[in-house]
């Protein structure tokens, strides 16, 4: 899980916008966007290891496996999750909780190149 909350403050902050709604989109299938816990390392380590046991690798029902292992897995843990986010602008900021951060999270062990849309939209 990477943290990209810092990225997408700036991008809030650049665009001028006081009220309105930041808009955050993932174009893959191999990972996602979710909003968590950003002050304890635990909380994110606890939810990729509770993802890995209910989506494992090397179940034998998958056929989707030419891209290895960590493929289908990793598609249907990006299924389960969200590709795109919509949080809220107050006061020229995100309104997000005092603990909650915005994260990519991959879903393949060897990540590669990811593309995240940001759409910043409202008054200012």
């Amino acid at each position: 899980m990477h943290d990209v909350t810092r990225d997408l403050s700036e991008a809030v902050a650049t665009s001028g916008v006081q009220t309105g709604l930041c808009t955050v989109f993932i174009s893959h299938t191999s990972a996602s966007l979710t909003i968590q816990e950003g002050a304890d390392p635990d909380a994110r380590r606890d939810l990729e290891d509770f993802l890995a046991r209910l989506v494992p690798e090397g179940d034998p029902l998958y056929t989707h496996t030419a891209e290895g292992p960590d493929d289908m897995p990793s598609h249907i843990r990006s299924a389960l999750t969200a590709t795109s986010l919509s949080i809220p602008i107050a006061n020229g900021r995100m309104a997000l909780g005092t603990w909650q951060h915005v994260f990519l999270w991959e879903h393949r062990r060897r990540g590669s190149s990811r593309h995240v849309f940001v759409h910043v939209l409202g008054t200012s």
